[in-house]
């Protein structure tokens, strides 16, 4: 199979822009509550505290005033670099109030990759969070002749911004928003520049809307019991456009939306839990975090072979049960479902109380999370919906039907939506929410000289203006192709109409000896394992495979306090503990490399002493792994490993 389609649920946006939908919610609904906040000025601690659509409205109204008496207009860009706070959300309704657009940061951005962001989009105003931030900024804005503000959330400039606004007539702001159409660019999104300069991505109003109203038409019934306001708490970062498509969802489908400024397991699992949301959207990073904490809460309370046997039955009954909704088993046996009800009430009420206790859906995104892992967490009553999709498609282009998931894959595409499988294996995706272009300076530059593949074939495109006066270039003819199809640069086939990732087309390693291997599927196998936290696949231009793995330092704390009370008298251990590590992992290994031939398997692999961080330019803010940046600086480790 090389083609896939799904008709479209909903009709696509034909006037007006995003922020339409608050004024409209808060005139039918002005008690429905629409926002939890917490006490703390960064929303981290405290308890929660409702906002009803009126009030949500009544602040955005305040907001876009303000931004109108300082001078932001129709079509500006402004620039907000915070973590996932409320005041994100306040402030991208306020800008598209007047028809500005937001110019989404990482909070975690680096000096260069701001004024690169600045520059590049032209921002007139950026908001940032803290001193720091704001001190970050001050460095690296000699020179940015477009920016002429900077407003600090901490120092209050939200309040302050309200103040100034208030001369300003409401009906101003309705004016402009009444100018705004749903091409328009609502949100300037820039890549997350795993390799080379990011570039920005125009998503358009329509874009996000026909993403979330088919969402909320095809999946809402998963979001909360019946008759149950959803209630959803935003984590991802606002700087990606998954994050970005979470605010707009619960906004546009009258869920309560709560806001999580910290991604870190630690701080994230008291807020879910506080919360409570009724679903979860999440990368498969978290859901690999959430495993490994309860398995480690089960194995310190001395109940760890339970929590594996309640694992294991976990996995089958999920598998009966997705066999039976694909019509190709009958679903689990008498005998399956009642020790599947035993560890329902010893087991997996526990896991999903990590949650919150209210989550019995989950969507997955950001890259592919494991068959075995959506098996576990559906067995244990939590159901992981994966989808895919890029910063080019508004998030989610495929989605796993209602009630059909498929483990293992990224489902279907979406309504409305298509896919094909090109001849060299490249996923091409099409649909109402693929974005019309990137946007920006370079851009620019970059059409105006034509790359060389499009001069050579005399197939470039030339710059257009946009609806709201910014320069839209069209992707090149490598992204681009015939008759709306964007190439993803992803790989991949279609199993029944389920997509199946395998990697992508540039970290295909290519062996001394000429054998290709895709990364993705044994790095995937890796971090199945507790103990493993990151893994990246080497090998370029080398005689075989290898890898360099971190460990996750809370199992591996859990894993020695375990080693040092029962390894003495466990059959096969080693002589000391670093012996008996490198056995568990070498163990981990091999189970990756039985999904894989001979000669794709890890012959040598390295532990290393800290695991990637954002802070190390490693990872990437939406926790993917910066491939060219590692075998930099791990070059010596990687020379040593097969020097060895």
């Amino acid at each position: 199979m090389r083609d896939y389609s799904c008709p479209p649920l909903v009709a696509p946006l034909r006037s007006g822009g995003l922020a339409d939908s608050v004024y409209e919610t808060a005139a039918r609904e002005p008690e429905l509550p629409q926002l939890a906040r917490r006490d703390s000025p960064d929303g981290s601690t405290g308890p929660w505290r409702e906002m009803t659509a009126a009030a949500f409205a009544e602040k955005v109204m305040g907001l876009a005033k303000g931004l109108l008496a300082e001078g932001v207009r129709f079509g500006d860009r402004v620039a907000v670099m915070t973590r996932t706070r409320y005041e994100w959300t306040v402030f991208g309704y306020a800008l598209w109030s007047i028809g500005a657009q937001a110019v989404p940061i990482y909070a975690t951005s680096s000096p260069e990759q701001l004024r690169w962001v600045l520059a590049d989009s032209e921002s007139c105003a950026v908001v940032v969070e803290h001193e720091d931030h704001a001190m970050t900024v001050g460095s690296v804005c000699g020179g940015l002749r477009s920016l002429r503000h900077i407003w600090q959330l901490d120092a209050g400039c939200v309040e302050w911004l309200t103040d100034r606004g208030r001369p300003v007539d409401e009906n101003e702001v309705h004016r402009h928003r009444w100018a705004v159409t749903p091409e328009m660019t609502a949100a300037t999104i820039y890549t997350s520049g795993t390799t080379g300069r990011p570039r920005g991505c125009a998503i358009t109003h329509a874009n996000l809307a026909v993403e979330c109203d088919t969402l909320i038409a095809g999946w809402g019934g998963l979001m909360g019991e019946p008759g149950q306001q959803p209630a959803i708490l935003a984590f991802l970062p606002v700087g990606h456009v998954y994050g970005l498509m979470v605010t707009v969802l619960c906004v546009r489908g009258g869920y309560l939306l709560g806001h999580q400024p910290e991604m870190a397991v630690r701080d994230l699992v008291p807020a879910l839990q506080s919360f409570r949301p009724t679903c979860l959207f999440a990368v498969p990073l978290i859901f690999e975090k959430v495993y490994a904490r309860a398995r480690m809460i089960a194995v310190k309370s001395g109940r760890g072979d339970l929590f594996e046997r309640a694992m294991d039955i976990a996995t089958r009954y999920a598998e009966a049960m997705e066999a039976r909704s694909l019509g190709a088993g009958p679903g689990p046996s008498t005998g399956l479902k009642a020790r599947h009800a035993v560890y329902e009430r010893l087991v997996y009420r526990q896991l999903r109380s990590v949650l919150g206790g209210r989550t019995r859906n989950v969507v997955s995104g950001g890259s592919t999370l494991s068959r075995e892992l959506g098996l576990v967490f559906s067995g244990a009553g939590i159901t992981v919906y994966d989808g895919y999709g890029l910063t080019e498609t508004t998030a989610a282009v495929t989605a796993q039907p209602p009630g059909r998931p498929r483990f293992g894959t990224v489902g279907r595409p979406m309504p409305g939506a298509s896919v094909h499988i090109a001849e060299d294996d490249e996923v091409w995706v099409r649909g109402p929410m693929v974005f019309p272009g990137y946007t920006g300076l370079a851009e620019a530059r970059r059409e105006a000289q034509g790359p060389a593949s499009s001069r050579n074939r005399g197939d470039g495109h030339a710059p257009e203006q946009s609806d709201d006066g910014g320069t839209l270039l069209r992707p090149h003819n490598e992204e681009l192709l015939q008759d709306g199809w964007l190439g993803t640069g992803d790989v991949g086939h279609l199993d029944d109409g389920y997509l199946v990732i395998t990697g992508r087309k540039k970290d295909v390693i290519i062996t001394s000896g000429g054998r290709s291997v895709a990364p993705m599927v044994l790095e995937t196998r890796l971090r199945a394992h507790p103990l493993i936290s990151q893994a990246l696949v080497v090998g370029d231009d080398r005689p075989f495979v290898g890898a360099l793995l971190t460990l996750d330092p809370e199992v591996l704390q859990q894993w020695r306090t375990a080693m040092e009370q029962y390894g003495p008298s466990r059959p096969g251990s080693g002589s000391n503990m670093s012996e008996e590590l490198e056995r568990e992992v070498q163990r981990a290994v091999a189970a990756a490399n039985s999904i894989v031939s001979r000669a794709e398997s890890i012959r040598a692999f390295r532990v290393l002493s800290d695991e990637f961080s954002m802070e190390d330019g490693l990872v990437t803010p939406s926790l993917k792994l910066r491939r060219g940046a590692i075998t930099r600086m791990y070059a010596a480790e990687i020379d040593e490993l097969y020097a060895r």
